[in-house]
């Protein structure tokens, strides 16, 4: 149950009833690095035994969505292929519609590459044919790669500017972090003066939109549960979702009271274990 050691009651809003469908961010709301958080294997298999659809969802696209997978169940959370949505996947959905004939610089990793690829995209690092520029999570990016993107987009003009995803750091265990996305994308328009057209993670429309596509899960009936207020918040708040902000992450407390009224969190809970309504089990974990 919630402690109110650290907290004052008033400011958790745990759930009263469960919902159809769950979205779940992964790293600092059901894991951190490779231990999983407290309740989040009872969670989800709860979930799971009252028939309700449970989708996991990452900014992060340095990992496969099968990789994903494979790193929950090894967790104790059994995850199939089809459970887990990422920003490759939305970064690939949208460089389909809207790009499927252009040349794509990638500044990312390889699983962001070999996804790109093996949708029928091309890859190229020539600034004088780019067409597209993509920012994403790159613990390899070094000045070679910021010129190509800097003479792609600010001297042959002919590329366009996409980012992946907002993410200003990406978490790590003992409050430490990588810089993220966010960081690569500032530094290709600091220095081009070009700015990104389209963001295809959270907090995106286009993210939740992906998600429903490929899960049928109705936004009505949905809750959305993360960490951060600026992405997974976001997100749902942006497609209509209700939303649960885990207290296990980046954000606080005085971080929502400093939040604008209607983009806070519908509910705030300690951690995931806090999800389940009293009318649900709350076994021994």
């Amino acid at each position: 149950m919630t402690s109110t050691a650290t907290l004052a009651q008033s400011t958790l809003r745990e759930p009263t009833r469960l919902f159809e469908s769950y979205v779940f961010d992964l790293d600092g709301t059901l894991y951190l690095g490779d231990e999983l958080l407290p309740g989040a294997a009872h969670l989800v298999h709860e979930l799971r035994n009252h028939g309700r659809r449970v989708v996991f969802c990452s900014n992060n696209p340095t990992r496969t969505p099968q990789q994903y997978a494979d790193k929950l169940t090894a967790l104790g959370i059994p995850t199939q292929l089809s459970d887990v949505i990422t920003t490759s996947m939305t970064t690939v959905r949208w460089l389909s519609e809207n790009a499927a004939t252009s040349k794509i610089f990638v500044i990312g990793e390889q699983p962001l590459k070999d996804s790109i690829s093996a949708a029928g995209l091309e890859l190229s690092e020539d600034p004088r044919e780019i067409e597209v520029v993509v920012a994403s999570y790159d613990r390899g990016f070094d000045y070679r790669k910021l010129k190509i993107a800097f003479e792609a987009l600010a001297v042959y003009r002919r590329a366009i500017l996409v980012s992946t995803n907002p993410d200003r750091f990406c978490p790590l265990p003992g409050g430490f972090g990588d810089p993220d996305a966010a960081a690569v994308t500032a530094a290709i328009e600091a220095s081009t003066r070009v700015v990104a057209v389209a963001q295809l993670g959270k907090p995106s429309t286009f993210m939740f939109e992906t998600i429903s596509a490929l899960t049928g899960i109705d936004p009505a009936t949905t809750l959305v549960v993360g960490d951060r207020l600026t992405t997974d918040i976001a997100m749902g708040v942006n497609a209509g979702t209700s939303t649960a902000l885990v207290l296990t992450g980046e954000s606080t407390v005085a971080d929502v009271d400093r939040t604008d009224p209607d983009d806070r969190p519908t509910y705030i809970v300690e951690s995931v274990d806090d999800l389940l309504p009293p009318s649900s089990s709350r076994s021994a974990r």
